[in-house]
């Protein structure tokens, strides 16, 4: 199998891979990239330790942070605690919410609006006041 191939089935495979997660493996939220496939991950109580994207995975997807992905714990190894299974989507975080599998500590600010795919609190978006959006574009462009 090629390799344009077989990164095209891991991809569908995570698309299309609506699993719910075993008593073993957990829903945590990617805190940020350490580096060599290693990420920070943060679980619904707060623990915070390192988890390793398999091989499988790499160069294929990718995460950022704030995203959620199921890990296996793995015992080899005193700083790499788990395994990452899989990396949920909308659509897969969609379906484990209304299995009711979801952590309520991962449940979305009720003030938060969501803008251009990013959870955004009101009070930090611009005022809607018209006192500063009375210029014109020629007082904005310098150059004439």
């Amino acid at each position: 199998m090629s390799a344009a191939t077989k990164k095209k089935h891991v991809l569908l495979e995570t698309i299309n891979n609506y699993s719910l997660p075993t008593d073993t493996q957990t829903i945590v939220r990617i805190k940020g990239p350490r580096g060599n496939n290693l990420h920070d991950v943060e679980t619904a109580t707060g623990e915070t330790f390192i988890a390793s994207m398999p091989v499988k995975f790499r160069k294929t997807i990718w995460t950022k942070r704030g995203d959620f992905v199921i890990i296996e714990p793995i015992e080899e190894g005193n700083k790499v605690k788990a395994e990452i299974i899989q990396v949920l989507n909308r659509d897969i975080i969609k379906y484990i919410k209304s299995e009711g599998m979801w952590p309520k500590e991962f449940e979305l600010n009720e003030d938060a609006v969501e803008k251009n795919g990013y959870n955004i609190d009101k009070d930090m978006l611009p005022s809607s006041s018209d006192e500063e959006s009375d210029y014109s574009d020629k007082d904005l462009d310098n150059n004439q």
